[in-house]
């Protein structure tokens, strides 16, 4: 069997709001008191899982597909681009067998949507819930992430060849 392996992170100032907001993580909007500061609707889990699909075929990060000096990107919804990676693995006749994604972060807590983002990523990448994993950390207060002023995702893929 023909296994790729692929590796993505991403990592976004965050700010807090007086008043509660929308953030999206792993196409998921969840409630929260932070939002992500991105050109894009900055869901970091789908920018990490984009650039580990794009690695595992041998291609080049999200920026090279979605430049952020371009207007037509300002505020796109992060499914564009995981679609986009899709497509190019497609393409090249590969499939994901597993994706494992670790969001770092002290804000939002993740434990109260991990389910939802779990189901999220099953459904966008068309496989089964069982085949993805969604974890969480935090710094323990260090650095920016510590400080609420970052949050950070890690993303895995494993891709089996048609």
């Amino acid at each position: 069997m023909n296994l790729r392996i692929g590796n993505g992170i991403d990592f976004h100032k965050i700010e807090k709001l007086d008043e509660e907001g929308l953030m999206v993580l792993g196409g998921t909007t969840i409630r929260s008191y932070y939002k992500i500061i991105a050109h894009s609707d900055g869901d970091i889990v789908l920018h990490a899982l984009s650039d580990a699909i794009l690695g595992a075929c041998g291609e080049a990060d999200i920026g090279y597909f979605f430049p952020d000096t371009d207007q037509k990107n300002k505020n796109l919804d992060s499914k564009v681009i995981l679609n986009k990676a899709l497509e190019i693995m497609k393409s090249k006749n590969y499939y994901i067998l597993n994706i494992d994604i670790t969001l770092v972060a002290e804000v939002p807590k993740i434990n109260l949507y991990r389910d939802q983002i779990k189901e999220s990523l099953a459904q966008l990448c068309k496989i089964s819930k069982d085949q993805v994993s969604v974890k969480a950390t935090t710094t323990e207060k260090m650095g920016f992430i510590g400080q609420k002023e970052g949050i950070a995702c890690f993303a895995s893929v494993l891709l089996g060849k048609n």
